[in-house]
C-alpha cells in the first residue's frame, strides 16, 4: 500500500472557508438607535415642560375679532356737593353744646360755646389801654385849644399895637414935615413901628410852628387809638369766636363734642354738608390717567333710570396704582341718595371701533399687558409671548400685536407663576 492510501480519511479536503457576515450588528445598532429616539420623543412628548399648573386653577379665554366698547365702569361713592369744614380757631373748655351730629342747622345757629379766661383778661386789658389813650388825647386836645386861644389873644394885642404904631408914625411924618418934631424923633418912631411888625411876625411864626407840632401829635395819638381799636375789635372777635356758630346752612356731620372737653386751636370739629345735592367720587386705574379729561360724559343707573354725569375734577396723585375723579350730575340726580352710597358709573372714553379683543382679566395687573401666556394647540403646553395692547375697558382689552384671532390665552392672575417662561397644564 502506498503512503496516500495509508492516510486516514479526514474530510478536510471537502471543507471551504465561508466569509463572516458583518452587516447584522450595524442593523441592530441602527434599530436600537431608532427605538431610543422614538422613546426619547415619546418621553419628551409626555414628560412635563415648564412649571406644572393645574388646568382647573387658570382661566383661559380666546382672542376674538369684535367691537371695542371704549368705556369704563367704576364703583362711585356719593358725597355732598358742597362741604364746609369746622375747625376751632380758639382753644378752650366746652361749656355748652347746642347742636347734635346729623342735625340740619341754619346759618348763624349756635353750635357750641367755649370758655377761655385768658381771652377775657386780654379784652379787659385792651379796653383799659384804649381808655387811657383816649384820656391822653382829651388832655392833649384841651391843651391845644388853650394854647390856640392864648396865641389868638397875643396876636390880637400885637396887631392892635402895630395899628397904633402905624397911626403914630403917620402923625410923626406929618409933624416932621411941618418942622414940629426933629428927624431923630421921626427915626425913633419908625424904629418902633418896625419893632412892632417884627414882634407880630414872630408871634405868627411861633403860632404856626406850634400848630404843626400839636397837629402831628394829635394825628399820631389818633392813629394809636385807631390801632388800639383794631386790636380791641380783634380781641372782641376772639371772645365772640368762643361761641361757635354755623357758617352756612346744611347738615352737621362728624360732630362729637361733649361738655367739659378741651378744644385745641385748629382742631377738626366736624363739617356742614349740603343736605340735598351730591357729587360722585371714584377711583380709576392709573392706566386711564392720560385718557380721562374734565368734561368726559358718563351715566349712572338707578331704579331703571339713567342719570347723566360729567367729570368735574381729576386728582392725578397715584396711590396704590389708582387715582381719583369727581363727577357731577348734569340733568338731575336720583331722589333717594345719602352720603357714602355706592353706585356704578359708566364713563365714556371714546367711540366704539373694530379691534382684536381679549377679555380683561387679572393678568393685566401682573404683566401690564406687555406679555401673556399663550396656550398651545395641544391644550397643555403654554409659552410666554410679548404683546402690545391698546385701549382697555372693564371687560375688554384691545390687542395691537402679538396675538391672532382664535388663539387661547390665560387671563387669570400670573402672580403664582413667578418668572417662568413656560407652563404645562395638567388635568
Amino acid at each position: 500500500m502506498t503512503a496516500s492510501t495509508n492516510r486516514a480519511a479526514t474530510g478536510a479536503a471537502m471543507d471551504s472557508i465561508i466569509p463572516r457576515r458583518r452587516h447584522k450588528p450595524a442593523v441592530l445598532i441602527s434599530v436600537a438607535v431608532l427605538v431610543l429616539m422614538a422613546g426619547g420623543y415619546l418621553a419628551w412628548r409626555w414628560l412635563p415642560h415648564g412649571l406644572q399648573v393645574p388646568a382647573s386653577e387658570v382661566r383661559i379665554a380666546t382672542v376674538e375679532k369684535g367691537l371695542f366698547i371704549d368705556d369704563v365702569t367704576v364703583r362711585a361713592k356719593a358725597e355732598p356737593l358742597n362741604s364746609v369744614l369746622l375747625d376751632s380757631v380758639e382753644m378752650g373748655r366746652v361749656e355748652e353744646v347746642a347742636a347734635t351730629d346729623g342735625a340740619l342747622v341754619g346759618k348763624g345757629q349756635l353750635l357750641f360755646r367755649l370758655s377761655n379766661p385768658q381771652r377775657n383778661l386780654d379784652l379787659l386789658a385792651r379796653q383799659t389801654e384804649i381808655a387811657q389813650q383816649i384820656s391822653n388825647l382829651s388832655i392833649l386836645r384841651v391843651g391845644d385849644e388853650a394854647s390856640r386861644i392864648d396865641h389868638q389873644r397875643r396876636t390880637a394885642d400885637l396887631e392892635f399895637a402895630l395899628s397904633q404904631r402905624q397911626k403914630q408914625y403917620a402923625r410923626d411924618v406929618k409933624l416932621a414935615s411941618q418942622g414940629f418934631i426933629s428927624a431923630v424923633q421921626l427915626e425913633e418912631s419908625n424904629d418902633s413901628l418896625a419893632q412892632q411888625r417884627h414882634l407880630l411876625a414872630q408871634e405868627q411864626a411861633s403860632n404856626e410852628a406850634e400848630f404843626k407840632v400839636r397837629s402831628k401829635a394829635l394825628a399820631q395819638l389818633d392813629g394809636a387809638i385807631r390801632g388800639l381799636n383794631s386790636g380791641l375789635a380783634l380781641v372782641n372777635a376772639t371772645v365772640e369766636a368762643l361761641a361757635v356758630r354755623a357758617p352756612v346752612a346744611g347738615r352737621l356731620t362728624g360732630f362729637r363734642l361733649q361738655v367739659g372737653e378741651t378744644v385745641k386751636t385748629d382742631q377738626h370739629i366736624g363739617r356742614i354738608d349740603h343736605p340735598t345735592l351730591f357729587k360722585l367720587s371714584a377711583q380709576l386705574d392709573e392706566f386711564y390717567l392720560n385718557r380721562v379729561t374734565i368734561g368726559r360724559h358718563g351715566a349712572i343707573s338707578q331704579a331703571g333710570k339713567n342719570y347723566p354725569v360729567d367729570i368735574s375734577a381729576i386728582y392725578p396723585q397715584i396711590k396704590d396704582g389708582r387715582f381719583t375723579v369727581e363727577m357731577v350730575f348734569t340733568q338731575g340726580q336720583p331722589e333717594a341718595m345719602s352720603p357714602g352710597q355706592s353706585l356704578d358709573a359708566h364713563i365714556t372714553l371714546g367711540e366704539p371701533g373694530k379691534a382684536i379683543l381679549l377679555p380683561n382679566g387679572a393678568f393685566v395687573n401682573d404683566s401690564g399687558g406687555s406679555w401673556v401666556f399663550v396656550v398651545g394647540r395641544d391644550g397643555r403646553s403654554v409659552e410666554r409671548r410679548v404683546t402690545r395692547t391698546g385701549r382697555r375697558s372693564n371687560g375688554q382689552i384691545e390687542i395691537l400685536s402679538g396675538l391672532a384671532a382664535g388663539e387661547k390665552v390665560i387671563v387669570s392672575s400670573y402672580a403664582s407663576f413667578g418668572k417662568a417662561e413656560r407652563l404645562q397644564l395638567s388635568q
